[in-house]
């Protein structure tokens, strides 16, 4: 494979097994990787952010290795109710948890961060122009339940009366990460005064790992989906464990991983299967808020391992002869017998 010294990257969601993610960060970065724009869901979109803040793989792992996920189950007096408590909870806060410590655990990091971010107007990718889609270096995937509509952030906060710029970069990943029932949506009033749950992006897509693909016929650097899957087999593909539901919060849990997992895993194509990174999980579960520091670091290795393992066999020049080529030119073939419209440019990256 020819070296590379940039790609994109789209982060799978996945709650605490998203420390996995760090340990595939690990490798690229040891050769010598670069991520330029970056896409993440839920767990993905914490890695995600901290990733377009500036910080290394290295100093990701030890953030994480190192972070008592207990915190993020912080509750309120109607929560501590003996009995009674979470389930008011879940019925008029719509969460057993508040998301509270996350927010601020997140929104200090960014701010000591070596990019000092705070909004997205502090995140803009050099050499793009305002409106490109590659214009932030991050893009948050959440899902709006009341709107029944998959956002991508910061450019669909306009529904809400704001400007992209000013979104605060820790409030949008609070709104990715907010796994239904777990943690209580973030509320959102649109144009029209309607009050808008914000949950969790799994609920609607969890991987979209085609978002930051351009209508080039060679892009200028790959884009890499990372996926968290329970186990892979010889032949490198994902194999799903089947949920065990033995009572109400394992049902809870099943049936938001089924949420996040069902329509990526029947919809993913080919082209996007052979540049995503399959990273076993090891058992550990979305909300295992308890997970020990040896189950944290076997997790970690399992990413660096993966994504070893991933790139012994890619090749860009391959993958765009296979799938980009055939893809561009059908489009093309469309274009040329369809109706006549005046066409603009064609999205890509700037040269950097």
């Amino acid at each position: 494979m020819a070296e590379l010294d940039k790609a994109d990257a789209v982060f799978e969601g996945g709650g605490v097994k998203g420390i996995g993610l760090v340990g595939a960060l690990e490798h690229l970065e040891e050769r010598g990787v670069k991520l330029q724009n970056v896409v993440g869901t839920s767990a993905g979109a914490i890695v995600a952010a901290l990733v377009a803040a500036g910080y290394s793989a290295g100093e990701l792992s030890t953030i994480m290795e190192e972070l008592d996920y207990r915190r993020f189950t912080d509750m309120s007096a109607l929560d501590r109710v003996p009995l009674l408590g979470p389930a008011l909870s879940v019925l008029r806060e719509k969460g057993l948890y508040e998301g509270a410590y996350f927010e601020r655990w997140l929104r200090d990091l960014l701010a000591r961060a070596p990019r000092k971010v705070r909004t997205f107007r502090d995140l803009h990718m050099q050499g793009e122009q305002p409106g490109s889609k590659y214009f932030y270096k991050l893009q948050v995937i959440a899902a709006d339940l009341t709107r029944r509509k998959q956002l991508v952030l910061p450019w669909d906060i306009r529904d809400y009366g704001m400007e992209p710029e000013e979104l605060d970069v820790a409030r949008a990943v609070r709104m990715s990460m907010s796994i239904p029932f777990f943690f209580e949506p973030v509320r959102l009033q649109d144009g029209g005064g309607l009050t808008c749950y914000i949950v969790d992006g799994g609920v609607l897509s969890n991987f979209p790992v085609d978002i930051l693909d351009d209508k080039s016929l060679e892009p200028p650097w790959p884009t890499f989906g990372l996926k968290l899957v329970d186990q892979v087999n010889d032949l490198g593909v994902a194999e799903e464990a089947p949920s065990r539901i033995q009572g109400p919060v394992s049902l809870l849990r099943a049936l938001f991983s089924t949420m996040m997992e069902a329509h990526d895993r029947r919809y993913i194509q080919e082209k996007n299967f052979d540049r995503t990174i399959p990273i076993p999980t090891l058992g550990v579960k979305t909300t295992d808020f308890g997970i020990r520091r040896e189950r944290s670091q076997a997790l970690r290795v399992s990413g660096q391992k993966a994504a070893e393992r991933f790139f012994q066999k890619w090749n860009f020049q391959e993958w765009i002869q296979k799938h980009r080529v055939p893809e561009v030119m059908a489009r093309r073939d469309a274009e040329a017998t369809g109706p006549a419209a005046p066409r603009g440019p064609e999205p890509m990256h700037s040269a950097m």
